[in-house]
């Protein structure tokens, strides 16, 4: 199978690994461009037999992914508040790689927040760089949700009463305290987390894929179904772009340079001067 037509992504084979390295300048944006590759890839490496166990991480040591596009974001219309029915394409994107008959791994050696903490939160196994991983869910403090999975799998990970501290404190986790919370499976020191997630991908992968495939989706049978919870999910976050709130914050979040490399490496202090 052919996986070299990505302009984002690269990805490389080997034991039965797939090895998929984002690499989308200049801050791994979760733009239309990389939601659609994603989307693609899932697809592809479903029916891809050699493959067995499948590795995400970023070619830019400082972002995993930033987050999702916001300008997309703002280009969504306003008016829809019926409850959908169907599953958004994000949705439809994650839930792909969460039921992959595959075991997904994210290795995060940068910042992963909003819509990318949600694409890890949909792969099987975290692994976080201690001292240089950050994961956080800002989204509240634009006015909007989490509305890519986050609201759905964060409490079923932490608990309700963790994951309300991070989907409404809207503040950086270390990979030290999301370890300690269950965000992520393992915080290792950085010169390590590259031989320990190759080290299990390959373990894993010299297993018979029937094996894999069939004790991943037993493992899955253990919780509900989420459908309804993202479509729930989904309902909400098209009602919150009908404030005008949501609609002021992510103007000014944009215009005091949100999504460039200065202002994403540290955003916290700029949510708390959105709404003044």
């Amino acid at each position: 199978m052919n996986y070299d037509d990505y302009n984002c992504l690269s990805v490389g084979r080997a034991d039965g690994v797939a090895t998929v390295t984002i690499d989308h300048a200049p801050i791994n944006l979760l733009d239309l461009d990389l939601l659609l590759e994603l989307d693609r890839l899932s697809r592809q490496l479903e029916t891809d037999a050699d493959v067995s166990v499948v590795v995400v991480q970023s070619a830019d040591p400082e972002f995993f992914i930033a987050h999702a596009d916001v300008t997309l974001i703002e280009r969504m219309p306003s008016d829809d508040l019926d409850r959908p029915t169907e599953l958004p394409l994000f949705h439809q994107m994650v839930e792909r790689f969460r039921t992959l008959p595959k075991v997904t791994i994210g290795k995060i050696e940068g910042i992963a927040r909003g819509g990318g903490s949600e694409f890890l939160l949909s792969l099987d196994m975290r692994f976080a760089a201690a001292g240089k991983a950050v994961l956080a869910q800002p989204e509240v403090a634009l006015g909007i949700l989490p509305g890519g999975s986050g609201t759905q799998r964060l409490p079923r990970l932490l608990g309700r009463s963790r994951a309300l501290e991070v989907i409404l404190g809207c503040e950086d986790f270390t990979a030290e305290l999301a370890e300690r919370y269950g965000y992520v499976n393992r915080a290792l020191p950085a010169e390590e987390i590259g031989a320990f997630v190759s080290n299990l991908a390959t373990r894993i992968a010299s297993f018979p894929a029937e094996a894999i495939a069939l004790a991943k989706q037993a493992a899955a049978a253990a919780e509900p179904d989420p459908r309804e919870g993202l479509l729930e999910e989904a309902w909400c976050f098209n009602r919150t772009l009908a404030t005008e709130a949501a609609r002021r914050r992510m103007r000014a979040f944009m215009e005091a340079g949100g999504q460039t490399r200065e202002v994403e490496r540290s955003i916290t202090g700029l949510f708390d001067l959105l709404g003044k």
